[in-house]
């Protein structure tokens, strides 16, 4: 699974020694949780922190204000963080949120038109895409290139609709907990299905594409709804089968089916 880094705050300067140290505390704080170095439900300690990450508590406070606010940690009553777990539920409620937005920003890009140079990169963008499927079968590193265009795709399709307050606040969703656009696709690695899954994916962002052009807004938008349920599907695969433990972040949902022995 794949999630997006967050950028720094737009108020922090690059030149911050401060800023920078809490950015990168965020990040690796956030590749621990999801990794299970930090698991579900933990208490997160400043201090073993300060010493874990060579850095002052100023920053690592900001990081786990940042964590709070981006869905992973949990402020406790008494003080403090814990690792957030979340329901399968809460999953399928991010994708579904995301799959909303999405769907409105294309609807908004149809009516309103969409610059050509943003359509032609689009069109690029796919095109690299269907070279990636090309081959009968991926291995991990043609699923990893289409983690990387699938992602490049969907941040063009958020422009599309401007670079104004709804392009940032799709972007925010998809850094909630297991809400970007290929979320799960990971769990389709070993699936004789896989390849097919993603197809199915990539002509659904054709026909998107087609609908903008069109300016046909309400199909863009249903089709967009719709593609969001493929990671649905995904998240259900990963719930129920106990031999992607070990995937990034799905050691946090509770209620998954588990080997014997874990």
């Amino acid at each position: 699974m794949t999630v997006p880094e967050l950028a720094p705050s737009s108020s922090a300067s690059p030149a911050d020694p401060g800023a920078s140290q809490a950015v990168r505390a965020q990040l690796r704080l956030r590749e621990m949780i999801l990794a299970g170095d930090l698991p579900g439900g933990a208490r997160i300690a400043e201090l073993a922190l300060v010493d874990l990450l060579g850095v002052s508590r100023t920053p690592i406070r900001e990081a786990l204000l940042r964590l709070e606010q981006e869905g992973l940690l949990t402020c406790l009553p008494s003080g403090g963080y814990a690792v957030r777990t979340f329901s399968e539920a809460d999953v399928a409620d991010a994708i579904e949120l995301r799959g909303t937005m999405e769907g409105l920003c294309a609807r908004l890009a149809a009516e309103r038109g969409v610059d050509a140079a943003l359509l032609d990169q689009a069109h690029a963008c796919l095109d690299d895409i269907d070279q990636v499927l090309q081959p009968p079968a991926l291995d991990d590193e043609g699923f990893a290139r289409y983690v990387e265009l699938n992602a490049r795709f969907h941040h063009l399709l958020a422009r599309m609709a401007g670079d104004g307050l709804m392009a940032r606040e799709l972007e925010r969703i998809k850094s909630l907990p297991f809400a970007s656009p290929s979320a799960f696709v990971v769990v389709q690695t070993h699936s004789s299905a896989a390849r097919d899954m993603l197809v199915v994916a990539q002509d659904q962002h054709r026909q998107v594409i087609d609908a903008t052009t069109r300016r046909e807004g309400a199909r863009a938008e249903a089709l967009m709804r719709e593609h969001s349920r493929i990671t649905r599907r995904n998240l259900l695969a990963a719930v129920q089968n106990p031999q992607l433990e070990g995937l990034p972040g799905v050691g946090l949902i509770r209620g998954r089916v588990v080997s014997a022995g874990s």
